[in-house]
């Protein structure tokens, strides 16, 4: 069969729709996340209902502490991506989850604040390295010398 400009037109509109209307959708479980907030950490902290208690204010990192309905986290801005990123990599060995925006990061004590969160700034969710899952094995014992 040979493919014309309408049936190219027709095919292309096709794909094009279940691209946006995300083909397999869940049926509306997955609460939608908006777009990514950006902003000073006075106006990220408003869009989530917190007065922050500013702990470090310098120039390439402003951190404070929070807390709302959703419970007690972090929030932190960068200067620049490069700060955001080398705070973020190091920040992960010790644990913990992270909602990562454009220049700004809040810390949960809960994976649900940061899923909270998420439902108001946008963002990602990224986990810290989990250390409880290295501990020794069930035969293995210290000599003690």
């Amino acid at each position: 069969m040979k493919v014309t400009r309408p049936m190219f037109a027709v095919a292309t509109a096709a794909a094009a729709a279940l691209m946006l209307t995300g083909c397999g959708s869940d049926g509306g479980t997955e609460k939608s996340v908006p777009a990514t907030a950006t902003g000073s950490l006075e106006h990220l902290a408003a869009e989530v209902k917190c007065t922050p208690d500013m702990q470090t204010d310098a120039d390439e990192l402003r951190q404070a502490l929070c807390e709302n309905a959703d419970g007690k986290f972090i929030l932190l801005t960068f200067a620049t991506d490069r700060g955001q990123r080398e705070w973020i990599n190091g920040a992960k060995d010790y644990g913990g989850h992270y909602l990562v925006g454009r220049k700004w990061i809040a810390v949960g004590e809960e994976t649900s604040t940061v899923t909270a969160l998420r439902g108001t700034l946008g963002g990602d969710i990224e986990e810290g390295t989990d250390h409880s899952a290295h501990e020794p094995s069930e035969g293995a014992t210290h000599s003690g010398h």
